[in-house]
């Protein structure tokens, strides 16, 4: 008997453990963190609201050698470069968060989401500001900043300003900058009537220039030793395309754009590469986007983007025929190369958002020998976030400052010198190695950012020098954003 009783009260833990591993995370201060990290990438003139006090004014010349004032913005990573390429991805995905998500937000992350949204938008109205003529692409040159470990607020290396004049191209940058700006102005629609006009119409002539002038910016021999082969255009430029139009389609709900990506998809090449997405590659999400009009609205001309955008879900689905992405033995989505939590964050934001579509019309994904419900779409996502916030089998959280376990040692130049604060004397290029090779904790908590995580066999080792794994980037944490603002709602979906 006393056994029996043993069993049923060892049962019951076991339940009760069940149901508290489930909710365990806390997603709201989760939130708060991923958002928190854009406040450390900043350059320019830093606000008095700034909350990570360890940053300082940086950046304050940038654009000077064409008298210009490109202050402002983000640095895409560890380093101190301003990269058109990937701010505006990260500014599309921050804004796509709160397009998507924001009613779920606590309306302070909402209005702290689009100060960060501002933040890169007020940046991207400078970079193309002298259109139809010219739009800025980058600031700082790479390949000196990399020799250097030193503070942005110390930079005195180049801050090289990178340029495409018409008739050169830069459809790629200009196509993003499109949908960022067009994205940005639904953010901003309700919140800031007079500011989401602004970042409307200049997002039309961003596109105009990346549909006039077609090519990859990385083709023109001025740009090309400035971004390659950190964010060459690896992919092609025919994505950005698209995903510009398409982004203005939904912010305007003008037929020409529809017309666009209607009679464009072919040519531009919409059914290829349509299980990546990214700051380079935009295939996924345009077709994810896309589909609402199919889902919702009943707009058959563009049947065959929701055609690809079901085959990429299908492909997460292990019990799939088409299934084919790779996970690790822990359950994370893995990608060969560098920065896998990238893949991660992004695919398991698309996932959310078709869910969200499909379950607004009531329809499953049919995956040929097997239907998928909107309910299984959003499980197999938390799988993902959880295994971010410490779910995995390093039991550590890829999550700066979330949880009791996390990264110490990140490749990021800011968070690992000392702060101007505490250290007032400048830190020059090379006097920064020292802080580089230590082995020594950062001294200044890079609150909210996602490292590049671990490999394929779950191993993270917490080593400042492997930069593809120990690097966090804008573009690994704005899709997270509305990832973790779903959960905050729905925490056991």
């Amino acid at each position: 008997m006393e056994s029996y009783f043993f069993h049923i009260l060892l049962l019951l833990l076991l339940l009760v453990n069940c149901n508290v591993t489930a909710a365990s995370h806390d997603y709201q201060d989760a939130l708060s963190k991923a958002i928190l990290f854009f406040e450390g990438q900043r350059s320019g003139v830093l606000p008095q609201y700034q909350r990570m006090t360890w940053r300082a004014n940086s950046g304050l010349s940038d654009g000077w050698t064409y008298n210009f004032d490109l202050t402002g913005g983000y640095y895409d990573a560890g380093d101190n470069v301003k990269f058109g390429f990937p701010m505006a991805f990260t500014t599309t995905m921050l804004a796509w968060s709160v397009i998507e998500f924001g009613e779920l937000m606590p309306p302070n992350e909402v209005k702290n989401s689009l100060v960060a949204i501002r933040w890169a938008t007020d940046y991207l109205l400078k970079t193309v500001s002298q259109l139809p003529n010219r739009i800025f692409v980058q600031v700082g040159d790479p390949n000196i900043d990399h020799s250097c470990w030193e503070r942005p607020e110390d930079m005195d290396t180049t801050r090289t300003v990178y340029a495409v004049d018409a008739p050169n191209t830069a459809s790629d940058v200009a196509g993003e900058t499109a949908a960022a700006l067009a994205a940005a102005s639904m953010a901003f629609k309700s919140y800031d009537p007079g500011y989401s006009e602004t970042l409307l119409r200049n997002g039309v002539k961003a596109f105009e220039f990346a549909d006039n002038y077609r090519g990859a910016y990385s083709d023109n021999s001025n740009i090309r030793d400035g971004v390659c082969p950190f964010y060459c255009d690896f992919d092609g430029y025919q994505d950005e395309l698209l995903w510009g139009a398409a982004w203005l389609r939904r912010a305007t709900q003008d037929g020409s754009f529809l017309g666009y990506i209607q009679n464009n998809g072919k040519t531009l090449g919409a059914e290829d590469n349509i299980n990546e997405f990214g700051w380079d590659n935009k295939h996924a999400g345009l077709n994810v986007l896309v589909s609402k009009e199919v889902i919702e609205g009943n707009v058959y001309n563009l049947q065959s983007y929701k055609a690809s955008a079901d085959s990429f879900m299908c492909t997460l689905v292990p019990e799939s025929s088409s299934s084919h992405i790779e996970y690790s033995p822990g359950g994370l989505i893995y990608k060969p190369g560098g920065s896998n939590l990238q893949h991660s964050t992004t695919i398991t934001f698309l996932v959310l958002v078709y869910a969200n579509y499909l379950a607004r019309t009531s329809q499953t994904l049919n995956c040929g020998n097997i239907n998928v419900s909107p309910s299984w779409l959003r499980q197999q996502a938390k799988k993902q976030v959880d295994y971010i916030l410490g779910d995995n089998p390093m039991g550590l959280s890829y999550m700066v400052g979330y949880g009791d376990r996390y990264p110490q040692r990140i490749h990021h130049r800011g968070s690992s010198l000392p702060s101007v604060k505490d250290h007032p004397q400048p830190i020059a290029c090379k006097e920064g190695s020292v802080y580089f090779n230590s082995s020594n904790p950062n001294p200044n908590v890079l609150v909210g950012a996602i490292v590049g995580g671990p490999g394929e066999d779950d191993v993270y080792n917490d080593d400042r020098v492997d930069f593809r794994k120990s690097e966090p980037t804008t573009y690994i944490n704005a899709p997270f954003v509305g990832v973790l603002a779903y959960f905050v709602a729905n925490p056991n979906p």
